[in-house]
């Protein structure tokens, strides 16, 4: 099976961690093509890395392009990042990011990707919610706090946010943003708004 690679061009930034830095693994999770590599691509300070591999004709009844024809990988392992929050402060979080596979059918990747992450950014796509169902599906048996995120595509219909969370069913305690995962500054908007739910998520449960 031929394979594919990308990296993005590492940032000024220090090749190291500082020691007083603590270190939080968040991940990404959506469906085929909904802009996860795109995120963990667009925010790295790092070169990111990404493990994609060509479609074939056996998943074409299941990668479906419609939306997306010009996409010729999927991702089969994790696409990996990292991000200072404020490389000015040594002792900012310093967040250590995973994309992960959309399809069920890499749930065993999920499960070793997931173990120790303390939350995950939902990406959704509008042309095509159902695509993040079985994504959705594996952050909430997962346990751990969750943000869902629109990524605006162009053309995307619109739809109000009180219709998409009912659509998905979103307990009130789950935050529902928007973002362009292409935009570097957008993404990181919606990591912070990650970030502080599950600081909230998990200081509430502390306080229990």
């Amino acid at each position: 099976m031929a394979s594919a690679s990308s990296r993005t061009q590492p940032l000024d930034v220090p090749g190291y961690v500082p020691r007083e830095a603590p270190l939080v693994k968040l991940v990404v999770a959506g469906g085929f093509g909904v802009g996860k590599t795109t995120l963990v691509a667009s925010v790295s300070e790092m070169q990111s890395l990404h493990t994609e591999q060509t479609l074939t004709a056996v998943s074409a009844s299941v990668d479906l392009l419609d939306y997306t024809p010009e996409k010729t990988t999927t991702t089969v392992a994790a696409d990996f990042g990292r991000l200072t929050l404020d490389p000015e402060d040594p002792t900012a979080p310093v967040i250590y990011l995973f994309g992960t596979p959309g399809q069920a059918r890499f749930q065993r990747v999920w499960d070793d990707v997931v173990y120790g992450a303390k939350g995950a950014l939902l990406l959704l796509d509008l042309r095509r919610p159902e695509a993040s169902y079985e994504a959705m599906d594996l952050v909430e048996r997962s346990g751990i706090p969750y943000v869902v995120a629109v990524n605006d595509f162009p053309g995307a219909p619109y739809v109000k946010d009180s219709a998409v969370r009912a659509g998905l069913d979103l307990g009130e305690e789950t935050p529902l943003i928007h973002c362009n995962a292409r935009n570097p500054h957008s993404s990181i908007d919606a990591l912070i708004r990650l970030v502080e739910h599950v600081m909230t998520t998990y200081s509430r449960d502390v306080a229990r």
